[in-house]
């Protein structure tokens, strides 16, 4: 049924295009040494921050998804919430609320994994991202997946821990790895049961790759988890020790693979038979992984070597239009009414673009999980490449491409809204490398600056924001120390509009909460619309 936008009475927009500049990762910090936002030489954003049309949004928790407002927001969240024009509970709170009450224990999907492997004397087995960052993974929801197993007299696990670095403390591996094997150990006592750690690796360098950028990531986890083969220790704890003191200066992130080895052999190779459930919930980084388990001979991405025979599962679906995985547990949110699905309804022309990292972002997420064009007719969806490079060694990243582009859309005259994405603030963020994330901010502060040129010039309008923060917080204070942060910050982040004919037709709204939900309606207002009914408020109000 097609949606239908209402036209407002007495304002129609403006004759130039709306755009949407997304600097993501750009929060606002504590404004002191730890912040690299506030350290960045960024003219642009400073100008916006004094303008009386810009405002701070809530980017995490509660307003976007999350179970609490103790957990931080994402890009894929950020989007998802950015483009609904509503909040959704979101795939943390989706499988917290499953495994609370039960439900994802009661499907026939877990019943057939867990009869799997009882049936033919087999292995679970579970691989993810073993940390709290509430970001891909909760350690909390693998630990409910073994006590259920072990609930179920299922004999044999194995877990393949993908260590963090990123979401959480950079160096806190052995604490997650601590906490899954004392479960385990206490699981194992006296039962006949076998539960154990068989591999691991850096989630940057094994098996969470994203948007088809680096397939030589997954390769090596597929070898690693599923093949046994790679660097052998005793215990996932001696393989984190002992990388550490090899290399004093490496992240969890990349930490190298390893395999744990009892009497020679691998304990946790993936045959034929078995049950494999990717306990990450969100998408991005778990769809390749997916995509190797359940593809036959049509799979070209690299030599598998050997593909066994598996029942496999993820946490949830990663990708609704190509339903991918073929077998999950927990139905994701379902995302209906996205503001391009009411703009290409209404006939609205527009186009997305970022480099690879983000381009899913402003696409996918964007659209409400949802893969493809809304409309081809009327969108246009361009990929500028990633470099294949570690991204503090390039920090302005594509950011200077992405305006280039931007510019000659922009200048075509044949769209009405556009959406971009600079990911440096947040990629490098990651990095946790201090110069790089100044320059990696500055840079996207300078095509911001060109990109209202051109839309002054075209007497059109900008909305500029981000969906989250991590360049603003570079390092927090534990027990008197600095401790390196290469993880999202809870901060708000700031949002301005840039409006070429201004002429004080509305005002920032003044609402008792604010965050990227009510950028869609926003949106929508720029253009000449009236929200639809469903979507959380604008934050521009017109004069009576």
């Amino acid at each position: 049924m097609p949606k239908t936008l209402t036209k407002l009475e007495h304002f129609s927009g403006r004759p130039g295009p709306v755009l949407l500049i997304i600097l993501d990762g750009v929060g606002l910090g504590k404004r002191d040494d730890s912040d690299g936002v506030y350290l960045a030489k960024t003219p642009c954003l400073d100008e916006l921050m004094q303008s009386k049309l810009y405002t701070t949004l809530k980017a995490h928790g509660k307003a976007v998804g999350m179970p609490t407002d103790d957990d931080m927001g994402n890009s894929e969240v950020g989007h998802n919430a950015l483009g609904a024009g509503r909040v959704f509970d979101q795939g943390a709170s989706l499988v917290k609320n499953a495994i609370a009450d039960g439900r994802i224990f009661q499907t026939s999907k877990w019943e057939k994994l867990v009869g799997s492997v009882k049936n033919n004397d087999a292995t679970f087995h579970f691989i993810g991202l073993l940390s709290d960052g509430n970001v891909h993974s909760h350690i909390d929801h693998v630990c409910a997946l073994l006590s259920q197993c072990a609930k179920e007299n299922v004999k044999k696990v194995r877990i393949h821990a993908l260590c963090d670095g990123r979401d959480v403390y950079e160096k806190s591996a052995g604490d997650y790895i601590e906490t899954v094997e004392k479960l385990m150990a206490e699981l194992n006592q006296g039962s006949g049961r076998d539960y154990r750690i068989a591999s691991g690796g850096g989630r940057m360098i094994t098996t969470m790759d994203r948007y088809n950028a680096d397939w030589t990531i997954v390769e090596r986890g597929w070898n690693t988890h599923v093949l046994g083969e790679g660097r052998k220790f005793k215990s996932a704890t001696e393989a984190v020790q002992t990388l550490y003191a090899e290399d004093p200066k490496v992240n969890d992130q990349f930490l190298p693979p390893f395999v744990i080895e009892e009497d020679g052999k691998p304990v946790g190779t993936i045959e034929d038979g078995d049950s494999v459930v990717f306990f990450n919930f969100r998408g991005d980084r778990a769809i390749e992984l997916s995509m190797a388990f359940d593809q036959g001979e049509e799979f070209d991405k690299f030599d598998r070597k050997r593909v066994p025979d598996v029942l496999y599962a993820g946490m949830m679906e990663y990708d609704g239009d190509l339903h991918i995985p073929k077998n999950y547990l927990v139905d994701p949110p379902q995302i209906d009414g996205a503001i391009s699905e009411y703009m290409c309804d209404e006939g609205i022309k527009a186009f997305a673009i970022s480099e690879t990292q983000k381009y899913g972002h402003v696409t996918y997420f964007w659209n409400g999980n949802k893969s493809g064009y809304v409309n081809e007719d009327l969108e246009t969806y361009i990929e500028i490449p990633s470099d294949k490079i570690p991204f503090e060694q390039a920090p302005k990243m594509k950011a200077f491409e992405i305006t280039e582009k931007t510019i000659e859309l922009l200048k075509s005259g044949e769209y009405k809204f556009g959406r971009i994405n600079f990911p440096n603030g947040d990629m490098i963020g990651h990095t946790g490398v201090r110069d790089a994330i100044i320059t990696s901010v500055e840079a996207a502060d300078e095509c911001t600056a060109k990109l209202l040129e051109v839309i002054k010039e075209l007497n059109g309008v900008a909305v500029i924001l981000a969906d989250h923060g991590n360049a603003d917080e570079m390092y927090t204070v534990k027990k008197g120390k600095n401790v390196l942060s290469t993880a999202h910050s809870l901060n708000p982040v700031p949002c301005a509009i840039v409006d070429a004919g201004y002429n004080n037709e509305y005002t920032m709204a003044q609402l008792e909460q604010q965050g990227l939900t009510n950028i869609a309606a926003t949106l929508l207002n720029l253009l000449g619309y009236a929200k639809p009914e469903e979507y959380d408020p604008s934050l521009i109000q017109f004069g009576d």
